[in-house]
């Protein structure tokens, strides 16, 4: 079947029918490569197992697939995000998988992650898949692994249908996504040259071409510890931590007063939400901890920048409590991501659009209201870039953490046929 150069929605009825029995047939080798995909336990870091099945995997296809390595130097990049620590990169590897285009078209970069986040509490056997109602349960399934499964069954599609391009097809599997983004930093810092750029991520048949930024943040709080009974001889570092959290409250409510007027966004009460994740402080009931320290993080929208986030964090900081508050306590910036802002009306998710309502998957344009790599390919390599793929943000890192495989076949026609559109 040959429908490149077409645009997604003219395929005509039998074309149509064709990649739609394409991928019904090719849905159960999907669905065993996502229940095996899910038996690794692809942590941050402990990524290395998982890599080289989908390795084996995609070489079987016949796509060119090549590592791209990764360095300890990682961890002096000025973007590299740190909260994990002591994570080492000697030996690992991005896959960087190819299908090459006979030249003259547009060349297209889909990239998604394979590291997960650890099991929930209550989360048994989280890495034996189980399935139930067409859909598949375990750590990973909705993000990003089932996306790695779309990526897989689309594969299997073009090749079952040997549907020629003109521009290149690019996969970027990555690591390190869940803690900032590392892998996918050190992937463009090898360079990358497209037209466009998919960031698979779970968005529940939203095509999302603006995603806000974040800065995760660690405050270390240093008081002086004491008994109960000497007040005014003992400065809690926990009680710091909570002025610090006020001061952060003040701010966020401020930063979310001045950032409305971004039409994606504003139909979200707080789509850039201030979360206090940890804090850790004290031995005793009867002691004043000496010191304490608080993680969490803030997104913020496009009206600013990581930069100017981080110095204003700082300057709450140093104005707090007439400043005392600064006194004792150091702010470090462990994860800086700047939003991603590309114009719905730009070709790339309007062909994105038009391959949604022909599969009779059609797409809603709205805002991200959580992070990931869409900004290093939009902002750094200035590759046009949406972020698009099957699955809910809503059970993503939950107990009940799914993905339905009628998701998975339907993402898999829409990203065909904008790989017929876009690069034919």
């Amino acid at each position: 079947m040959d429908i490149a150069g077409a645009s997604s929605a003219s395929l005509n009825e039998g074309a149509a029918g064709q990649l739609r029995n394409a991928v019904e047939q090719c849905l159960g080798d999907a669905q065993k490569f996502l229940e095996e995909l899910i038996a690794f336990p692809s942590l941050p870091g402990q990524e290395h197992e998982a890599m080289l099945f989908l390795e084996a995997a995609f070489s079987g296809l016949r796509w060119a697939v090549a590592r791209v390595p990764l360095d300890d130097k990682l961890r002096a990049d000025p973007d590299y995000s740190s909260p994990l620590p002591d994570i080492r990169y000697q030996g690992r590897f991005n896959l960087r998988i190819r299908r090459p285009g006979q030249g003259g078209g547009r060349s297209l970069v889909f990239n998604t992650h394979v590291d997960v986040v650890p099991p929930s509490e209550g989360m048994h056997d989280a890495w034996t898949a189980k399935v139930l109602d067409g859909k598949v349960f375990g750590r990973g399934t909705c993000d990003a692994k089932g996306q790695i499964a779309t990526l897989y069954l689309l594969a299997c599609v073009l090749n079952k249908l040997q549907i020629p391009t003109r521009g290149d097809l690019i996969l970027h599997l990555v690591n390190e996504e869940e803690c900032g983004g590392n892998g996918t930093l050190a992937m463009i810092r090898h360079g990358e040259r497209a037209d466009g750029c998919v960031v698979l991520e779970p968005s529940n048949s939203r095509l999302y071409t603006s995603v806000r930024g974040a800065v995760w943040f660690c405050l270390a709080c240093m008081g002086e510890a004491g008994h109960s009974g000497q007040p005014g001889q003992t400065r809690s570092a926990l009680l710091m931590a909570r002025d610090a959290m006020a001061a952060f409250e003040k701010y966020h409510a401020e930063l979310l007063a001045n950032s409305r007027g971004f039409e994606l966004f504003d139909g979200h009460p707080n789509p850039m939400p201030l979360t206090f994740g940890r804090l850790v402080a004290g031995n005793w009931p009867a002691s004043a901890p000496s010191r304490a320290v608080l993680e969490g993080v803030l997104g913020f929208l496009p009206n600013k920048t990581k930069e100017q986030v981080c110095e204003e964090m700082q300057r709450a900081l140093a104005t707090a409590r007439d400043g005392s508050l600064a006194d004792g306590s150091q702010l470090a910036f462990t994860y800086r991501h700047d939003s991603s802002v590309l114009s719905p009306a730009h070709p790339l998710p309007q062909t994105l659009l038009q391959a949604g309502r022909a599969a009779g998957r059609p797409l809603t344009v709205s805002g991200m209201t959580a992070s990931c790599d869409a900004w290093f390919y939009n902002n750094q390599l200035r590759i046009p870039t949406v972020v698009y793929g099957p699955g809910s943000l809503s059970v993503a890192h939950s107990r009940h953490e799914h993905i339905a495989m009628a998701d998975i076949a339907q993402a898999a026609e829409v990203l065909a046929r904008l790989v017929a559109a876009w690069c034919g």
